[in-house]
């Protein structure tokens, strides 16, 4: 235990780094056929270099498509290049400054009018939105309003020259409800990183769109975007064996319109492998492109339409006849769009189709995550060399407890990174509990570039630290049940939420149940969730829960009337009352038994109990785990349980003891944290792309809400069965 002890004051160092961006102009420009990357860079006076930067799906020494449209940085000055290199190569650099802004000249006055925008009035005036604010400086604290009279500075106009940025090229876009970015960049079939380019205060941390938002994109060269969606004909290359009877079957087309199409099949004498045809395309496009319609994904490098397809589980065909502009061929950061019921080798979150990345195949090991660890070990309330008194400590108090087990815990998982080539750099400190000490930590360090905060447990102290961190966008991980009223966007709650909890019980049940018969036993105080089964399960029988002073029960003839014989019954009990559940346990405990013994009774049932909250009520010790197990007693979970692997062997190695519950979550959370971070080192970077991830006794899935922070959706059903609780299967 000593030792245990003295590892949780080990402090070690970290070291931190810094970002900056900067502004710049973009352009569009449309491929030709027969231009190259060289050639454009050369047309705006710009580096190859500045046009990779900004159009992330084409790499050095691609081939730039026909029609590709591509974002250009114009209107910087070129003070000075340097070499870099990608993919080995060495390829210049261009150092840009933006130029100095000229004073104006005058001014005029602009009378707000309803709808307007800041961003429509900087265009009508051929100005930017900054210029505007700087002499209107209400607008950095307060948005525009209809009836607001602005300065408008006046500037001496110089001839453009013909690289100048031509507003005509681009449009604003207004965001419609239940559009996401992947599915206005479908539609204007750019990349996602085209569209943060075009539209700067767009946030790269998270992928929120506030409906009627708006948006810069370019204009479709010579067709509207309607007009762009409805494409008249597709390229179709035959493949062996093929026939016109599956040609029509495939594409709803009469043999006689494609030899009319293609006249060249009678002059060959029928359909060859491998000759390219022309056929009508299929509209298949329900109605708008959508959340709720569509499904999205967004093209990696080096996929092809062979593991992009058995990825997707979709055939090439359909997937063109969804995505017409693959037949221009199949480049990365393309958005593609699939059918909302679409299943495959992936995870989907908000629409959006996400990797199955294996984390411990993807670590960089230039990568050196730095840790800050905040937890109440009160060691100042310790006597380090009295044992049999840190030992009461530990038993008597929770916060102490939970501490020691997660930081034990992150200890091995710290170890276990650093076998992979990884090292990090860790700092650890005892807010003992205390706000005022919290402060005074954070006072006295740097968190420029911690890469993230596990704890503090308390949440004052969370909350202190959540504000202080959301300055440096260093994200915070609560370790343990948290309120989530933290409105900022770099809070990560890995404890899942009851809410969640008990709509994965419903799902489960939903997704299960045949001809049942279900039963809710509810008290006062869950009422709400009472109602909640009921709308899921509108045919549930209702049991009354008698509710006195010093007593709490059901009754039990009034329970039998209830139960079928003829099919099993489904039993929910909601309460956060010990009692009740002892009660109800043991009355449904002797209804299961009858159907073993007839002699017990007349009525023969079978039963089975479920509830979508097992808090601790559930664990009271004079609740028989025998009789849990005879009903199957079912509940979601946080944690499983954590059997014999690596991770109990290095824990007992080191600390000369098994690990409890908090310990298996503290070395899951720490290795997740880790991971992802040694993946790629910024967290809410990576919270974007990683879908599940699972490890000895916990899983995580991180949720961005739109106004906070971060929510594990992760889950587990339980089940308790032959007195052993085994995780049960959706």
């Amino acid at each position: 235990m000593n030792q245990l002890v003295r590892n949780i004051i080990v402090l070690l160092l970290f070291i931190v780094i810094g970002c900056k961006a900067t502004a710049q102009k973009f352009t569009t420009h449309a491929v030709k056929e027969g231009e190259t990357l060289e050639s454009i860079a050369k047309q705006y006076k710009v580096t190859p270099y500045n046009i990779l930067s900004y159009n992330k799906e084409i790499k050095q020494g691609d081939d730039v498509v026909p029609n590709t449209i591509l974002v250009i940085p114009v209107g910087a000055k070129v003070s000075g290049i340097k070499a870099d290199t990608v993919k080995g190569k060495a390829v210049p650099m261009v150092k840009e400054e933006r130029p100095e802004q000229d004073e104006p000249i005058g001014f005029t006055t602009h009378r707000v009018r309803k709808r307007e925008t800041l961003f429509g009035i900087s265009q009508r005036y051929h100005i930017t939105e900054e210029d505007i604010k700087k002499y209107n400086t209400e607008l950095y604290s307060s948005l525009l309003k209809k009836g607001m009279k602005l300065k408008i500075p006046k500037y001496i106009r110089v001839k453009p020259d013909e690289n100048a940025i031509n507003e005509d090229d681009f449009e604003t876009y207004t965001v419609a409800p239940k559009e996401t970015r992947w599915s206005i960049a479908h539609k204007y079939g750019i990349t996602i990183d085209s569209m943060l380019v075009l539209n700067p205060e767009l946030s790269k941390n998270s992928s929120y769109l506030a409906e009627r938002q708006e948006l810069r994109m370019p204009k479709p060269l010579g067709r509207s975007i309607e007009e762009q969606e409805t494409q008249l004909y597709i390229s179709y290359t035959v493949p062996a064996k093929m026939n016109f009877y599956r040609l029509e079957k495939e594409f709803n087309v009469k043999s006689d319109e494609v030899v009319r199409l293609n006249p060249e099949i009678v002059e060959k004498g029928g359909l060859k492998e491998g000759m390219v045809i022309r056929l009508p395309e299929i509209k298949r496009d329900p109605g708008e492109v959508n959340t709720d319609n569509f499904i999205f994904y967004e093209v990696k490098p080096k996929q092809t339409e062979f593991s992009l397809t058995r990825k997707l589980g979709i055939s090439y065909t359909d997937l063109l006849l969804l995505n017409p502009d693959l037949k221009e061929g199949l480049k990365a950061g393309m958005v593609l769009k699939l059918p909302k019921d679409q299943t495959g080798d992936f995870e989907v979150r908000n629409s959006l189709v996400l990797d199955k990345i294996n984390l411990l195949d993807s670590i960089n090991t230039m990568n050196r995550p730095k840790l800050v660890f905040m937890l109440p070990f009160r060691l100042n309330r310790l006597n380090l060399n009295d044992k049999e008194s840190v030992i009461e400590s530990i038993e008597n108090r929770n916060s102490l407890k939970y501490s020691l087990g997660l930081y034990s815990g992150a200890l091995i998982a710290i170890d276990s990174i650093a076998k992979l080539g990884i090292s990090v750099d860790v700092k650890t400190y005892d807010n003992q509990l205390d706000q005022l000490k919290t402060k005074e930590i954070l006072m006295r360090e740097n968190l420029t570039d911690v890469s993230a905060i596990v704890g503090p447990l308390d949440l004052p102290s969370l909350k202190e630290v959540a504000v202080q961190a959301s300055q440096y966008q260093v994200p915070v991980i609560a370790p343990i049940p948290a309120n989530s009223d933290l409105s900022l966007n770099n809070v990560y709650f890995s404890y899942t939420s009851d809410e969640v909890l008990r709509e994965r019980m419903l799902k489960y049940v939903k997704g299960k149940v045949s001809e049942e018969n279900i039963i809710i036993i509810a008290d006062e105080n869950n009422q709400v969730v009472k109602d909640l089964i009921l709308s899921r399960f509108p045919d549930a029988k209702i049991v009354e829960v008698k509710e006195e002073e010093k007593n709490i029960g059901i009754n039990r003839e009034k329970l039998a009337t209830l139960l079928s014989e003829e099919f099993e019954n489904w039993v929910f009990v909601e309460t956060n009352n010990f009692k009740l559940i002892s009660s109800v346990v043991s009355i449904l405990n002797a209804f299961e038994d009858a159907l073993l013994d007839p002699e017990l009774s007349e009525v023969k049932v079978q039963v089975r109990m479920f509830t979508t909250n097992k808090n601790k009520a559930f664990d009271n010790e004079i609740i028989s785990s025998t009789h849990l197990s005879n009903l199957h007693f079912t509940y979601p979970s946080v944690f499983r349980e954590a059997r014999n692997s690596a991770f109990f062997k290095a824990y007992s190695k080191r600390f000369g003891d098994i690990p409890d519950r908090y310990a298996v979550r503290g070395f899951d959370l720490t290795y997740d944290l880790l991971l992802k971070l040694a993946y790629k080192n910024n967290l809410m970077g990576v919270s974007k792309i990683i879908g599940e991830t699972e490890y000895t006794g916990n899983k995580f899935s991180y949720e961005k809400d739109v106004t906070s922070g971060y929510f594990n959706q992760a889950s587990y059903i339980m089940a308790i069965e032959d007195l052993t609780v085994v995780e049960l299967k959706d």
